[in-house]
C-alpha cells in the first residue's frame, strides 16, 4: 500500500509542472547533502592526515587512528584495559584508493611483516560546518580529523 501511494505521488509529480519537479529535487539534494551523500569534497585533500576514533566500554577503551601520507596508509588500533591499565596497540600499514568521497584503506602488514587476510576498510568523506570526517561505510563508525578537531577546541 505504501509503494502504491508513493508511486501515484511521483507520477501525479511527473504529470504537473516542470517547477515543481525541480523544487522537489532541490530538496531531495538538500536532505542528501545534510546526510553527508552529496557532498563534492574532491578537492579536500586528506594527504599528511590523521583521523582519530575512541570507542569507551565498561572494561577498556579502544582508540583507533588512520595516518595518511599520499597513497600510504597507517592504521593503528589501542587498547586500554581499565582493570589493570596496560595497553597494548598493533600498528598495521597499507594502502589507499580515493575515488571521490570514498577511500579503501587496505592494510596488509602488521609491524612491517605480511599477513594473510588484509584488514580493510572503506570510508566515506565528509564535511559537516569545518569539520571534516570518515564515515565507516559497514560500521557507521565516525573518524574525525584531528586537526579539524583540535583547532575548534582552542
Amino acid at each position: 500500500m505504501r509503494k502504491l501511494f508513493i508511486c501515484s505521488l511521483l507520477f501525479i509529480g511527473l504529470l504537473s509542472k516542470a517547477q515543481n519537479y525541480g523544487t522537489l529535487n532541490e530538496i531531495l539534494n538538500r536532505l542528501e547533502e545534510r546526510k553527508g551523500i552529496n557532498q563534492n569534497l574532491e578537492n579536500v585533500s586528506v594527504d599528511n592526515k590523521k583521523f582519530v576514533l575512541i570507542k569507551d566500554f565498561e572494561d577498556h577503551t579502544e582508540r583507533s587512528f588512520i595516518v595518511v601520507k599520499g597513497k600510504n596508509a597507517t592504521y593503528i588500533e589501542m587498547f586500554d584495559d581499565k582493570k589493570t591499565g596496560e595497553s597494548t596497540s598493533n600498528v598495521f600499514s597499507g594502502d589507499i584508493i580515493r575515488k571521490k568521497n570514498i577511500i579503501s584503506l587496505r592494510a596488509d602488514k602488521l609491524e612491517n611483516k605480511k599477513i594473510p587476510i588484509p584488514v580493510s576498510k572503506t570510508l566515506l568523506l565528509t564535511k559537516q560546518k569545518d569539520f571534516i570526517y570518515l564515515i565507516d561505510i559497514n560500521s557507521r563508525d565516525r573518524w574525525i580529523d584531528e586537526e579539524s578537531y583540535t583547532k575548534k577546541s582552542k
